[in-house]
């Protein structure tokens, strides 16, 4: 039995595809326009199937190739966000506001059962909802049934990160619901505290083997297919540094340290730590005020991918600052999964991954 097809627009490394293909379904096509990303997605991957491209260069032409050699049941995808965010200044005018319309075109072409958009809640309020009601009009117009667009946060879908996103889904025929919250949270600690320690480290190293067992199911999953441990990078701090991280407690930020240290970042989510019994702060494409639960320093790329749902063998190329980028930009593989699963129930599709399934089970007992 074939597999259901794909397509993922502004893929980034492909955490959204990962999810779908977690659930069963097979990517066919990707696109990005950031090369690192690109090379990490296809390193990742036996079929090679994205490419680096600006999107205003996929043209009609090759959207209708893939369509006469494939049956596409979805497109998913994140427009790059950065004009919605929340953070700094909000420009209507930003052209990057404006790269949903070249989703638009792609779905317009392929006309699949379903799309998913995923975006920064930013998105919805923006202009007094502008480019919310231009997206429910758009694509309403093509005969999708778009159910409101909700925001989910991927703490609450076994996810340990709080990581509020939202998401736009239509569907060519019935309606749409979104996945229920799961009963239980996973912390940092859940998910982190069977990797190597940093702190004693006197070399930097690139491959790291498993020097405990995992203490938690969801660590178990993480290492499931994986025999090393990649990007667990270590950063070296200067003792100045190392010593004011040391005075944040677990959960605590900067004003745990003394009043000198406050105005040094202007902003409120400077100098945290995580806390170790309740899931991270949103992992951003930044990594230099966020610190881990226990040691003095800020998390590495296997970290943070961790807190992404990535598992230990998805390996992400590239220089370490790049790295972290690309680890912040993802949509968490296991938020896309609990979307694609809602998907498969909606069109019948048949699920075909045993251990996700068996580590959602668990969270719901």
């Amino acid at each position: 039995m074939s597999k259901p097809k794909i397509i993922d627009l502004f893929s980034g490394v492909g955490g959204f595809s990962l999810g779908f293909e977690m659930a069963g379904y097979e990517t066919i096509f990707a696109i990005d326009f950031w090369k690192d990303a690109v090379e990490t997605y296809n390193h990742n991957r036996t079929s090679k199937v994205a490419e680096f491209m600006n999107i205003h260069d996929l043209t009609n032409e090759k959207l209708r190739l893939i369509k006469e050699n494939h049956v596409i049941e979805g497109i998913i995808g994140g427009p790059p966000c950065q004009g919605f965010s929340t953070v700094g200044t909000r420009d209507i005018n930003d052209e990057r506001n404006h790269l949903y319309l070249e989703y638009y075109r792609v779905v317009k072409e392929i006309m699949p059962k379903f799309f998913v958009i995923e975006n920064v809640k930013g998105l919805l309020t923006l202009n007094k909802g502008m480019f919310k009601e231009d997206i429910l009009t758009r694509f309403g117009e093509l005969g999708y049934k778009i159910s409101e667009p909700q925001v989910l946060d991927a703490a609450n879908y076994g996810v340990p990160q709080h990581r509020q996103r939202v998401f736009f889904v239509g569907v060519l025929e019935g309606n749409f619901e979104f996945p229920e919250s799961k009963e239980v949270i996973i912390s940092t600690e859940d998910a982190l505290s069977d990797l190597p320690s940093l702190e004693s480290l006197n070399e930097q190293k690139e491959i790291f083997k498993y020097e405990k067992d995992a203490q938690t199911l969801y660590q178990t999953f993480m290492r499931e297919n994986s025999n090393y441990i990649y990007n667990h990078n270590q950063t070296n701090h200067t003792e100045q540094t190392t010593s004011i991280i040391s005075m944040i407690k677990d959960g605590g930020s900067i004003k745990d340290l003394p009043e000198e240290y406050w105005n040094i970042r202007k902003y409120n989510k400077a100098f945290q730590r995580m806390n170790s019994k309740r899931p991270s702060h949103t992992i951003d494409t930044g990594h230099r005020n966020y610190f881990h639960y226990k040691e003095n320093r800020i998390p590495s790329v296997r970290e943070c991918a961790r807190l992404q749902s990535f598992p230990d063998d998805f390996v992400f190329l590239g220089t370490k600052s790049s790295q972290y980028k690309q680890v912040g930009n993802a949509v968490p593989p296991l938020l896309g999964y609990e979307i694609a699963l809602q998907l498969q129930n909606r069109f019948n599709i048949t699920v075909s991954s045993k251990k996700v399934g068996e580590l959602q089970l668990s969270m719901e007992i």
